[in-house]
C-alpha cells in the first residue's frame, strides 16, 4: 500500500496483517491480533460513507486489463444496472465477450468499433477516423444518466498512438453524471488521465507464454 495515501487505520491493518504471519505466534496471540484486526476493519468500513461515480484506469504491460474490467461489467449487470462497452482498436474479429454478454441484451450496449491492431489495418488515417467515431459513441453513453457503467476498452492505446487527444477525453469524462463509473483500459495510460482517475491499477508483466515460450494465443485466454 502507498502509505502517502493511507489512513492510520489502513496502516494499522497492514501492520496486523504482517504480524499475523509470524510463525512463532501462539494461538492466543494470533486470536488477539485477529480480534483487533476485525475492530480495525469495522472502523474502516464505518468511516467510509461517501459514494461517488469513479473514473477507473487499468493499464500496464501485463495481461488482465480488459478481463478485470469485464468482471466489473458482469457485477454491474448482476445488480440490474445498464452498461455500455465501447472497444477501441479491437473489432477485427467478433469478440467472444460479446457472445457471452448476449444474455444481457436488455441491459448492455456492446460496440466493437475498431478494425484490428495497427499492424493489421496499416492505415493510420482510417484508424484515426475509427477511433474518433468510437469516442463519439462512447461520449453518448458517458453523458447518459441511464448508464451506470461505461467501459472504454483499449482507449489508452488510442491515446498513446495519438488517435485521440487526452484533453478531449478529460473534457468528456467531466460531463459524466456524478454516480456513474467509467473504466478506461489499455497500456500506456497518459499521466493526465492517471492524475484524474480515482482508481488506477497497473498490471505488471512477469511471465508471458507468447513472448517467452512460443505458445500461440488461445481461445478462452486471449480471445
Amino acid at each position: 500500500m502507498d502509505l502517502t495515501h493511507s489512513t492510520p487505520a489502513d496502516q494499522e491493518a497492514d501492520r496486523l496483517d504482517r504480524e499475523a504471519t509470524v510463525p512463532t505466534l501462539t494461538e492466543d496471540q494470533y486470536r488477539r491480533k485477529m480480534e483487533r484486526r476485525k475492530e480495525v476493519q469495522e472502523k474502516r468500513l464505518a468511516d467510509r460513507t461517501q459514494e461517488k461515480g469513479l473514473i477507473i484506469v487499468h493499464t500496464g504491460n501485463g495481461k488482465g486489463k480488459t478481463t478485470a474490467a469485464l468482471g466489473m461489467v458482469l457485477r454491474s449487470l448482476g445488480h440490474g444496472y445498464r452498461v455500455a462497452i465501447v472497444q477501441f482498436i479491437k473489432g477485427g474479429w467478433e469478440p467472444a465477450e460479446k457472445k457471452a454478454f448476449s444474455f444481457w441484451e436488455d441491459q448492455l450496449e456492446f460496440h466493437a468499433m475498431g478494425e484490428g491492431f495497427t499492424w493489421e489495418t496499416q492505415d493510420r488515417e482510417r484508424d484515426i477516423q475509427k477511433a474518433q467515431l468510437a469516442w463519439e459513441t462512447a461520449l453518448s453513453f458517458i453523458i447518459n444518466p441511464e448508464f451506470k457503467l461505461v467501459l472504454l476498452d483499449e482507449v489508452n492505446i488510442a491515446l498513446k498512438l495519438g488517435y485521440l487527444q487526452v484533453e478531449d477525453v478529460l473534457k468528456g469524462l467531466a460531463q459524466k453524471p456524478e454516480d456513474s463509473h467509467i473504466i478506461l483500459t489499455g497500456r500506456g495510460a497518459p499521466t493526465e488521465l492517471i492524475d484524474r482517475a480515482d482508481l488506477v491499477t497497473e498490471m505488471t508483466l512477469v511471465k508471458h507464454p507468447f513472448r517467452e515460450q512460443g505458445i500461440k494465443a488461445q481461445a478462452g485466454i486471449e480471445y
